[in-house]
């Protein structure tokens, strides 16, 4: 076991903290009361990689692994949730989709643009009636003799607003079933697409959430992703990657909140001496400290599995599981350490807080996740 990053990505990793430092941090204010983040630090976010993570050279991408993936997820959460969900969603959903089933010659048309920026991707799975029990879903795609009608709407669609790209979910069967789902590209350019406003949410704010409607979307056959009725077992696939990607959120908005604390109890004075001499504060960084390594770990496991060939369900619902939930735990501590200053938007601590909210729903809520996690245990022990 080595738990030393290589050379190659501690660089990677430092490019992106600069990146954060400097480009998101600080902004990420401005950003979450506007409910927007400018499309030139996005553009820059792909120049230097972070928006084709995982995919491969041959596209555009900076071919590096899904730990790198978490590094760089919590590097940036560290400073921002929303611009992390953006980054993840668009990697981690879209992309991280056509990367495992697209065609050859549907990578080489879309995956260049995705991964450099010039193209935003969303992913379109959960809908007004169905959420947690994807499999429900109701949007239909019809075959035609020219190609595909997308008839149906989509909500809670990352990146919707911005993307230039969707990678829809649609039933292609009637009856119910993981195998009666394939999915779709359709370009924003397509007729019968209709986005809607976005959500005014508690939390990550400067990514937009939005609703998109498709009324009777023609879309090319070449479209259809991986096989057809294939899709749902494919978005399984993609979801499992996805949530100890938002567990590197959760560890990185973490991370924030006590580099916060830390630095308002030291320059903080009470009874005389400054809030980080007294013992009641020691003993809360301690414990933010060690719940933010356990759950790093967790996170950086999950991503090893995944790059070993290895994929592990199980680890990727413990890794989302405990470090949403310990997220939630440290930032409730650093406000306390802060006092009334942490009560206000005066300090980032209630921003990241309310950001982390989102990864203990989003990709799977705790209570699937501890459902799937004991799933896993039973079906292991009954082998």
């Amino acid at each position: 076991m080595d738990f030393e990053l290589p050379e190659d990505l501690v660089a990677f990793r430092d490019v992106t903290r600069d990146f954060a430092a400097e480009r998101i941090a600080p902004h990420a204010r401005e950003w979450d009361a506007n409910k927007w983040i400018p499309e030139d630090v996005v553009a820059e976010a792909g120049r230097i990689g972070l928006l084709g993570v995982t995919t491969p050279e041959q596209y555009g991408g900076a071919g590096q692994s899904m730990l790198a993936m978490s590094v760089i997820i919590e590097e940036i959460a560290r400073c921002d949730g929303s611009f992390a969900l953006l980054v993840e969603a668009h990697n981690g959903l879209c992309l991280q989709h056509l990367n495992l089933a697209a065609s050859e010659a549907q990578k080489t048309k879309y995956l260049p643009d995705l991964a450099s920026g010039k193209m935003i991707g969303a992913w379109c799975l959960s809908e007004p009636d169905c959420g947690t029990d994807a499999e429900a879903l109701t949007t239909r795609a019809e075959k035609t003799s020219a190609g595909w009608v997308l008839n149906g709407q989509k909500l809670w669609v990352t990146s919707g607003k911005r993307a230039g790209l969707y990678l829809v979910i649609a039933r292609t069967k009637a009856e119910r079933g993981s195998r009666t789902i394939s999915a779709f590209i359709v370009e924003r350019s397509a007729k019968g697409i209709d986005v809607g406003e976005p959500e005014d949410k508690m939390g990550m704010r400067g990514t937009d959430t939005v609703p998109v409607s498709f009324d009777n979307c023609e879309i090319p056959e070449e479209n259809l992703v991986g096989e057809l009725h294939h899709g749902y077992v494919d978005a399984l696939k993609v979801l499992d990657e996805g949530r100890f990607s938002v567990g590197a959120i959760s560890v990185g908005l973490a991370r924030g909140c006590l580099e916060e604390a830390v630095k308002y109890a030291a320059e903080r004075k009470s009874f005389g001496k400054p809030l980080i001499k007294h013992q009641a504060i020691q003993f809360m960084l301690a414990d933010m400290e060690t719940e933010i390594e356990a759950a790093r770990i967790l996170v950086r496991q999950a991503a090893c599995a995944h790059d070993a060939g290895r994929p592990d369900k199980e680890r990727c619902c413990m890794a989302k599981l405990f470090a949403s939930e310990m997220a939630s735990r440290v930032g409730w501590k650093a406000i306390q350490i802060l006092g009334g200053a942490g009560y206000t938007k005066d300090f980032c601590v209630e921003r990241l807080l309310r950001d982390n909210k989102l990864c203990e729903i989003g990709e799977g809520t705790s209570e699937v996740q501890r459902m799937l996690i004991a799933r896993e245990q039973f079906e292991r022990r009954s082998a």
